[in-house]
């Protein structure tokens, strides 16, 4: 099955207990589509660079799934639907990395950027 990794942005009002209950809700949407959640990241609260419907901030959320297409297309078709999401970035990869993604690491694991003058 193709693999595909999911960000979505859930409105900064919620607690963190219900962000992260809607990545368990989306999780179970594609099991019971036939697809699974290979890793799931809550990365907290974080500033937009813009205004989303008169949020500044909000409860960032990464999946990475192994899922059939129709999976995938309806639970970012649930995602549009529900209130509290806000925006959905789905993205096909041909391999997952190992490990948390970049926004979990720390500044020093990371050691791809140049050092500053």
């Amino acid at each position: 099955m193709p693999l595909y990794e999911h960000v979505f942005i859930a409105r900064q009002d919620l607690s963190n207990a219900q962000a992260e209950s809607l990545v368990e809700h989306f999780s179970t949407v594609l099991a019971d589509n036939g697809g699974k959640v290979l890793e799931n990241e809550y990365w907290g609260v974080k500033t937009m660079a813009y205004k989303i419907n008169k949020n500044r901030k909000g409860h960032y959320a990464f999946l990475r799934s192994d899922a059939p297409s129709p999976a995938v297309q309806e639970m970012e078709r649930l995602m549009r639907l529900h209130d509290d999401v806000m925006r959905v970035l789905t993205i096909k990869v041909d391999e997952h990395q190992e490990g948390p993604s970049v926004q979990m690491q720390k500044r020093e694991e990371r050691g791809d950027r140049r050092e500053r003058r």
